[in-house]
């Protein structure tokens, strides 16, 4: 309980909350991390108890030094995903009135992309779960709308950051690659085409991992260059297809 006088504002404020929407690939399509709403501790309300969401909590006023610090906390103890603020990219603000039944909250989505790791829930989570772009369930509050505003963000930072880069293994093959990119951008690419241009961006190196190829059919591996990418963005480069 805050101390009388520690807060010098006597009109009603509202609450403030971090939403994560989380990327992952598991090598054919494209994964959001969600989490089951258990009961939550010391609450008057079941809001939404047993129905799918985003990971996300409250605004922590004393400790969190940031809302991205907000973010990394509540994902790391409702899911076990560890991640820095670094990891994770605004992606904007949510305050209609009538977004959460229990008090005015506004929250602040942040979205990050990680490689697909095993998660376990906790806290006032039931259940932590991987799913499918084209698989996702009906959300609580207005996390249906936040996450199509955070794969639309994620659709338009795809051209000007390495975001696909960072959900693929370090050393990946090209069809890996354009799989990768079409669940993302949502087209279909001519397989030449698509080869031939990330080549020409030289932000691939070729990997030698001692796999005897049989002719064609078996995939060369790359890795991703960030340092030939840096330098490319530096320049203004943005991916174009």
């Amino acid at each position: 309980m805050a101390q009388k006088g520690k807060y010098v504002y006597e009109y009603p404020h509202p609450a403030v909350t971090a939403d994560c929407i989380v990327f992952g690939y598991d090598g054919k399509a494209l994964k959001i991390l969600l989490i089951k709403r258990g009961l939550e501790k010391d609450a008057s309300s079941t809001a939404y108890v047993g129905e799918w969401a985003l990971p996300g909590g409250f605004l922590d006023v004393e400790k969190d030094k940031t809302i991205a610090h907000t973010a990394a906390r509540e994902l790391k103890e409702e899911t076990g995903l560890k991640l820095s603020v670094k990891d994770f990219k605004e992606v904007g603000t949510f305050s209609d009135i009538k977004r959460d039944p229990r008090e005015r909250v506004i929250t602040i989505a942040h979205y990050a992309l990680v490689k697909l790791a095993r998660v376990q829930a906790d806290t006032d989570a039931e259940k932590a779960d991987w799913f499918s772009w084209n698989d996702i369930p009906h959300l609580a509050f207005d996390h249906d709308k936040i996450l199509r505003v955070a794969f639309s963000r994620l659709k338009q930072d795809i051209h000007f950051e390495p975001v696909g880069f960072e959900l693929l293994p370090e050393v990946f093959t090209l069809p890996q690659l354009q799989n990768l990119y079409e669940s993302i951008l949502e087209v279909k690419f001519d397989r030449r085409n698509f080869a031939n241009k990330m080549k020409h961006f030289e932000i691939l190196s070729e990997v030698d991992d001692g796999t005897p190829r049989r002719g064609t059919r078996t995939p060369l591996k790359y890795h991703f260059d960030k340092e030939n990418y840096d330098r490319l963005k530096n320049s203004g480069f943005q991916l174009e297809f």
